[in-house]
């Protein structure tokens, strides 16, 4: 693959900051009173926010790898 390093070191950069932002967000919607019903079960808020947050980690793993795999 053949990309500038300017660019690798930004989808590295991009990568990283997804995967250390995102698991902060869904600490605080876990700790949301929407999280959970009376019975404590999930809610479709948290599901919801599960699902974005995996797919975001995901894509941002994937960039990251990306990037690593256009610097060698």
């Amino acid at each position: 693959m053949q990309l500038p390093v300017l660019l690798s070191v930004v989808l590295i950069i991009s990568g990283m900051w997804s995967l250390a932002v995102w698991p902060q967000f869904l600490r605080r919607v876990m700790k949301d009173p929407r999280a959970r019903d009376e019975a404590g079960k999930a809610t479709r808020f948290l599901t919801v926010h599960v699902v974005l947050v995996s797919v975001s980690m995901v894509l941002g793993a994937a960039t990251a790898a990306i990037g690593i795999a256009a610097l060698m």
